[in-house]
């Protein structure tokens, strides 16, 4: 055997209670499991290598099914925001905003659309145009040797109605409705594992439920799963989340809620309504999970809150229009007085908009404050700084937005269908501490420290539900034949590092992480190991 991880309490990914045993690792997948007290006779498991694992525990490696790394495999081999957690797997794609399917034109626009996110990628040799390029791109990159970790792709719709309707607010035509299925095919023939959509962020938010109708029913003939980013989490998002469920039943598609969560003000306490919701529609045969992020805040992109008119055109045409002082003003009246689409129908309170990057660095000292805090420093009411920071910082800034609620995040995540996603955007001064602890806080605070799950079942949130709707048949769980995809962490001791202040510090009690069988965590460290690869849809029989 290549290795022994001896004495270890092993957290199979099942929920069922953890066991003792030595678990040999032979070729990338797991050898042989003997329990502690196996019948006599039955050997311990011996290996070139033997790790003591007395007093850590033994898991499945953590499914992130919410990841903004699009471009961060692509320019960071080391990774160690997500490495370090015990990631061994990212969802990419996500929002509906993503870098394929695309040609020229939509490849220079998206790159603009989601600066915020990624960076401009003005580091990046944007060397594929398909889906199933960049998935090679991502297994041949740092000169060949591949990625920290192994990533699935959602197909983005945003970026495919950008592709074939650009950013006009109107339905598509026959022709163009034909290419965008035309693309969707293609993206899931060539490995995707589904279709993303970001239903509060232009373009993509001007297609009807018709259009993502049609769109899903493609995705549905492959297997796939539909993963929206859907078009309100404050006022109104009931509906919104009935009007997903309602969709993706007809057009028999699989469904998972991105980054499920119930905010502002009117949704306080409405987290029950929500699994109610989720509950009658599992009960009538519709196949739905959902992922949530262990934090309060949210993270996107100021430009996000903007009404969706503004943006029609694309960002040249918003910035035209932020220029202007008349439709300057019309912007601000949706934002301050109505509550934009864009902010989820709920007026704006710049108190709770926090700058948590720039694009341009002049303009670091707004990172860290409130919009609000930005506007009283400068005596000027606060949609005169924001205006000010669109058009300087050319939309490129980021923000959290602290409008969530504790008891909506707990009860959520106690759901049967629940699995964990960091919603990570790794860009900027002062990103959510999410992106570097996400799996360590669902450990450490939420399972050790408070109870509201027990440490198995957090374990299987986070491993072999995420696998289940990946439809993949040999990772999730410690079983003998499994991929060795693999977490050894401290009980004890496991917790995110990363804070509101320092959001890049690193996790504790996370020694060693397995991707294949090969170390890139080992005694609290990064290797040079790269072994991850693009994980691809399995095929239908």
């Amino acid at each position: 055997m290549d290795l022994v991880i001896r004495d270890v309490d092993v957290i199979d990914g099942s929920g069922g209670e953890s066991y003792r045993a030595d678990v040999a690792v032979d070729g990338g997948r797991i050898a042989a499991i003997v329990k502690e007290g196996a019948a006599a006779g039955c050997q311990r498991p011996t290996a070139r290598r033997v790790l003591d694992a007395e007093g850590l525990a033994l898991s499945p490696g953590f499914i992130d099914m919410h990841a903004h790394s699009d471009l961060a495999l692509l320019r960071d081999p080391e990774h160690t925001a997500k490495a370090a957690q015990g990631v061994t797997l990212e969802v990419l794609g996500q929002d509906g905003l993503s870098y394929a399917p695309v040609d020229d034109r939509t490849l220079a626009e998206v790159r603009r659309a989601i600066t915020g996110w990624n960076g401009d990628g003005s580091d990046i040799d944007f060397d594929w145009r398909t889906v199933g390029e960049y998935l090679d791109r991502l297994d041949r990159s740092h000169d060949g040797q591949g990625i920290a970790v192994n990533a699935a792709y959602l197909i983005p719709q945003g970026t495919v109605r950008m592709y074939a309707v650009g950013w006009d607010d109107r339905p598509a035509t026959e022709a163009e409705l034909a290419r965008m299925r035309q693309l969707v095919a293609e993206g899931m023939e060539q490995g995707a594992v589904g279709m993303s959509s970001g239903l509060t962020y232009t373009p993509g938010m001007y297609a009807k439920d018709a259009e993502l109708t049609d769109l899903c029913k493609i995705v549905a003939r492959y297997a796939g799963y539909y993963c929206p980013h859907h078009r309100s989490y404050g006022a109104g998002a009931l509906q919104a989340y009935e009007e997903m469920v309602a969709l993706t039943r007809d057009a028999g598609c699989a469904l998972h809620l991105a980054h499920a969560t119930m905010n502002f003000g009117v949704n306080k306490g409405k987290a029950p309504d929500l699994l109610s919701l989720l509950d009658e529609a599992l009960a009538g045969g519709s196949d739905i999970t959902l992922d949530t992020y262990p934090y309060t805040p949210g993270c996107t992109t100021l430009m996000a809150m903007l009404p969706s008119w503004a943006a029609e055109g694309g960002p040249e045409a918003l910035l035209t229009r932020l220029k202007d002082d008349e439709t300057a003003e019309r912007i601000r009246h949706h934002l301050e007085e109505i509550g934009s689409d864009g902010c989820h129908g709920v007026p704006i309170e710049w108190d709770t908009i926090e700058i948590s990057g720039v694009s341009d660095p002049g303009l670091a000292s707004c990172v860290g404050k409130t919009i609000a805090q930005s506007a009283e420093m400068r005596g000027e009411a606060p949609w005169v700084t924001a205006r000010r920071l669109l058009i300087d910082d050319r939309l490129g800034s980021t923000i959290l937005q602290h409008v969530g609620h504790e008891e909506n995040v707990r009860t959520i995540m106690r759901h049967r269908v629940h699995t964990g996603g960091s919603d990570g955007i790794l860009q900027g001064f002062k990103p959510h501490p999410r992106a570097y602890g996400t799996f360590p806080q669902y450990l450490g605070k939420y399972a050790r420290e408070e109870g509201v799950l027990s440490l198995e079942e957090c374990v299987a949130h986070l491993t072999s539900r995420p696998a289940a709707r990946l439809r993949l048949p040999d990772r999730g769980l410690i079983r003998e034949g499994y991929v060795a995809d693999l977490v050894l962490f401290d009980p004890t001791t496991v917790a995110a590092g990363s804070t509101y202040d320092s959001p890049r510090t690193l996790p504790v009690g996370i020694p060693h992480v397995l991707i294949d069988g090969k170390f890139v965590m080992e005694d609290g460290k990064r290797t040079t190991t790269l072994a991850g690869k693009s994980i691809r849809r399995t095929p239908t029989p």
